[in-house]
């Protein structure tokens, strides 16, 4: 049962809200936002970057005070970088925040910059839902298989989900939304590719009408070891016999250069200024290159080794743990302190990945 409208959530503090600008190739520069507590989903998907989700959940409900959240957009807004976009996306399912539809509605007061949101589509079935997406400029919803065999191997959704019912809610949201449609598919080697699985998909995605067809597959470290990618032909054959204009938006850039030890203490507490650029992929934390990129956290107190993780988005932009229960903002512990430097630190850093 979600929250009522009148009651205001318990402050639940952290960093911020907001990361980014993101260099992002189909979105151009995106603001992120992020709206909910670390991994807070109804899908426990074998391919999501940000690992496994320690518990499912279809409930919505106000995690965090909406004017804590606008402020960080408009002080971000006033910053003067560019932003082409602001993104709902951040660490979890965007739609199972209540607020949802309210702050898209104050944000499309506050600027004319396009909104977008990200979601994985599993509470579209809900008309609640599709009315707080109406004010958005473009929708992003996933749909990774069109039968229920598929979509349990890939998505491992919450056990009252159906997949039936998702592509019924895409019908239904296609009929009502006068914005963008952007239909992403992310496709895993052996679990949602073959013939079968690509004709189910072919006839959900004709239901719902979707702008724009974009497919995916695995880049980024998964939550799964065994969650394997697409390979470039694999990917432009489905592309063919989907048909329809659809796209693959996969990137199959070359893997980063081996990394190289900073240390983490001294560039995160350095002076900003405009110059001050660090490649996120040559970060590495414990001997390990991909930690680096993967689990970065609070900083340590004595070495400046990251002791907590993971913290990585959407977009593939690392993202600041929360601070602890009970600590105020206006007087955080100094590791926390550290965290915001890194927040200050990451608006800087060219994006490591795509949305």
């Amino acid at each position: 049962m979600n929250t009522p409208a009148e009651a205001e959530p318990k402050r639940q503090s952290a960093a911020s809200h907001v990361y980014g600008p993101v260099p992002s190739r189909r979105l151009g520069f995106s603001l992120g936002v992020d709206i909910l507590p670390y991994k807070t989903c109804s899908f426990d998907c074998a391919y999501c970057q940000l690992g496994r989700s320690a518990g499912k959940s279809v409930r919505r409900r106000r995690y965090f005070a909406s004017g804590e959240i606008l402020a960080d957009i408009r002080s971000a807004l006033g910053a003067g970088r560019r932003i082409d976009h602001i993104t709902f996306s951040g660490s979890g399912e965007p739609t199972l925040n209540a607020l949802l539809g309210p702050l898209i509605r104050d944000i499309k007061k506050m600027t004319s910059v396009s909104v977008v949101v990200l979601t994985n589509s599993s509470v579209l079935g809900l008309k609640s839902v599709r009315q707080a997406l109406r004010p958005a400029d473009i929708v992003v919803p996933s749909l990774d298989a069109a039968s229920a065999a598929a979509f349990r191997r890939v998505n491992r959704p919450h056990p009252s989900i159906r997949i039936e019912k998702i592509i019924a809610g895409l019908e239904k949201f296609r009929a009502e939304f006068k914005g963008q449609i952007w239909l992403e598919i992310m496709l895993v080697k052996g679990l949602n590719d073959s013939p079968d699985d690509i004709s189910a998909l072919k006839t959900a995605i004709a239901r719902i009408r979707p702008d724009r067809v974009q497919l995916n597959t695995v880049v980024r470290p998964p939550a799964e070891k065994w969650a394997r990618p697409l390979g470039r032909r694999a990917l432009e054959r489905i592309r063919r016999e989907l048909g329809g204009g659809a796209e693959a938006v996969a990137d199959f850039r070359k893997k980063p250069s081996p990394a190289r030890s900073v240390d983490l203490r001294r560039e995160i507490l350095r002076p900003q200024d405009a110059d001050y650029r660090v490649q996120l992929v040559n970060i590495t934390v414990g001997g390990n290159p991909r930690s680096g990129l993967r689990n970065p956290g609070t900083v340590g107190e004595s070495r400046g080794t990251v002791i907590a993780g993971p913290r990585v988005d959407l977009h593939g932009a690392m993202v600041p743990p929360p601070l602890s229960r009970g600590a105020s903002p206006a007087d955080p512990p100094r590791a926390h302190q550290n965290a915001c430097k890194m927040r200050q630190l990451h608006r800087t850093v060219p994006s490591v990945g795509v949305v």
